[in-house]
């Protein structure tokens, strides 16, 4: 009996922890970008999948036509992000690219922990390679992009699509992203522990709540990380951005190293007064601006015609 009620207990701490931290990423993120508008029009979708369908959210744009689709998986450590979350960043990154973006409603934990994320994420984005151009106003052409968690689904996805899908895939924007289990050792994880939102213990936690307290070490969650790929040549071009203030620093730097390393086009920038979020979900700060410009930059110098590095 005493071991059913700890039991018992311990989900309800789950739960009411998974449910306060959701309301106040939603609340604060929506404070942050209070007061912004734009012309962006938007509208929720369902994408085909295997077992049923996977919801979206279209962020419409006049000149799209002419451009890539960009793919948005949003942040949240797999477990407290939405489309609401990142409504604004989306809106942002719409009007600022001028291009068509898809921001992908994936499973979180713990209700569906590991793989179900990724394989919604590879099952919307092996569609859209297929039918975007018919689909939605792009060139046919995919951007895959995500920040934190996000960021680590979209370079997961990017290493398991199949190779008609990997043919589409223009570029990858990786927004400080998770790259590897914390048992890794990370340097950033003990400098970078505390000061800021996203604390090691609470990234620790993610990590045991998406994977169901896998060490890591086990065969079947080892594409959880990328940094651990030997696939890394296939990957397109890369715009990946790292924030000094950030238990996930060390392990992004190390990514871009990695992927210079095996022949990969990458763009890498570091943000050194900056803390993990600053990108989309503190609003429009003056570091959220830079990198957007960033953004568009690195989106511009993308040529249709330009060879895929690892191909």
């Amino acid at each position: 009996m005493l071991d059913t009620f700890k039991k018992w207990l311990a989900v309800l701490r789950q739960t009411i922890w998974v449910w306060g931290l959701r309301k106040f990423y939603r609340l604060t993120g929506g404070w942050h970008w209070r007061g912004q508008s734009t012309d962006v029009v938007f509208s929720d979708i369902n994408i085909p999948a295997t077992n049923g369908s996977i919801g979206a959210r279209l962020y419409s744009s006049v000149q799209g036509a002419e451009k890539p689709l960009i793919v948005y998986m949003h942040g949240g450590g797999w477990v407290i992000g939405d489309l609401e979350t990142h409504h604004h960043f989306c809106v942002a990154l719409s009007d600022v690219s001028g291009c068509t973006v898809v921001a992908l409603d994936y499973r979180l934990a713990p209700e569906h922990p590991f793989p179900a994320s990724q394989d919604d994420c590879l099952a919307a984005i092996n569609w859209l390679a297929e039918n975007a151009h018919d689909a939605v106003l792009c060139n046919g052409q995919l951007i895959i992009a995500g920040d934190s968690a996000g960021g680590n689904l979209a370079t997961c996805v990017c290493l398991e699509l199949e190779e008609n899908s990997r043919q589409k895939i223009k570029g990858e924007i990786l927004i400080y992203p998770a790259t590897d289990h914390y048992s890794a050792g990370s340097g950033s994880y003990v400098v970078k522990a505390k000061g800021q939102l996203l604390t090691t213990d609470l990234m620790v936690r993610f990590w045991d709540t998406y994977l169901e307290k896998r060490t890591g070490a086990e065969p079947e969650v080892q594409r959880a990380f990328p940094k651990r790929s030997d696939n890394l040549a296939t990957l397109p071009p890369t715009l990946l951005i790292t924030a000094e203030n950030d238990p996930l620093r060390d392990e992004g730097r190390a990514y871009a190293e990695q992927l210079e390393q095996a022949g990969v086009a990458v763009t890498y920038h570091h943000f050194a007064n900056a803390e993990h979020g600053f990108a989309c979900s503190a609003g429009p700060i003056e570091d959220h601006l830079l990198f957007m410009n960033q953004l568009k930059d690195w989106l511009d110098k993308l040529h249709p015609d330009e060879a895929r590095t690892g191909q």
